[in-house]
């Protein structure tokens, strides 16, 4: 890493999670919960990203598939490492994982399917690299990137990537 591309660490603790083969983060001050993946009800006529409705204590939270709006490939049923199907595209009711609810404006809450939660990272435990073109993801969607571990993983802009889903 040069000097140059160096960003300053999020003041704050950053909740690292998995999302199909891509490590991403998401700055804790914007994670209101993480839940087991909830069965959603399909809202007709929303776009596929959005897998669907959920009630979380009494509050209604729009659900979107952490794969689709990544661009990721659709999560399949567990199988051993290197071995080659073609996996149905799952519904989030029988997909295993989590549900990340986020607040993505104030008052604006809205899920966000993962593979796995991973870690917490403090935020002076990483440096940051400014981002930078990563395969198979829009750089608009990514604040900076990171390692954990020796494995990368991308802070998400939160705001870019949930933001334009509630617009719809």
């Amino acid at each position: 890493m040069s000097e140059g591309n160096l960003v300053p660490a999020p003041p704050g603790r950053l909740l690292v999670f998995r999302v199909g083969a891509l490590a991403c983060a998401a700055e804790v001050d914007q994670v209101r919960e993480i839940l087991p993946r909830l069965p959603t009800t399909r809202i007709p006529g929303a776009p596929p990203v959005v897998a669907g409705l959920v009630n979380v204590r009494g509050t209604l939270v729009t659900v979107v598939e952490g794969w689709r709006a990544l661009g990721q490939a659709p999560p399949g049923p567990s199988a051993p490492l290197g071995a080659s199907t073609a996996p149905p595209t799952p519904t989030t009711d029988d997909a295993p994982g989590s549900t990340i609810i986020l607040e993505v404006a104030p008052g604006k809450l809205i899920g966000f399917t993962v593979d796995e939660v991973m870690d917490m990272l403090a935020g002076g435990d990483t440096t940051l690299e400014d981002r930078k073109t990563l395969p198979g993801v829009d750089p608009t969607l990514v604040r900076a990137v990171g390692r954990r571990n020796g494995e990368v993983f991308i802070v998400l802009d939160v705001a870019a990537l949930l933001g334009p889903i509630l617009t719809t």
